[in-house]
């Protein structure tokens, strides 16, 4: 598996608008080849990113999706620069171990 971490920081006054856009997005990512999951979490501290997570069964299937249509209709009208509150990062890790119930 193959999981990436977008870290945004969002301003206070826009966090509400960041989590209507995930929840009415313009793509279907859960509609493209070796997608598992997308998970937004909304933190607790002020301060703190979001975090968006999306889970691949591996690392062509997520470049195959940033390469695809649906990847530019998702981004295609961005929030504007006042909504945040810092640079976004974005991190890509190999799962090594997994605990599930």
């Amino acid at each position: 598996m193959f999981v990436v971490a977008n870290r945004v920081p969002v301003a206070q006054d826009w966090k509400a608008e960041f989590e209507e856009r995930f929840a009415k997005r313009a793509g279907e990512i859960e509609s493209q080849e070796g997608f598992v999951r997308m998970q937004i979490l909304r933190p607790i501290s002020d301060n703190a990113p979001y975090s968006v997570l999306t889970t691949w069964e591996t690392e062509e299937a997520f470049k195959s999706w940033i390469g695809s249509p649906d990847f530019r209709l998702a981004h295609q009208n961005p929030m504007p620069k006042e909504a945040f509150s810092g640079k976004p990062s974005m991190e890509q890790h190999l799962v090594v171990i997994t605990a599930e119930k």
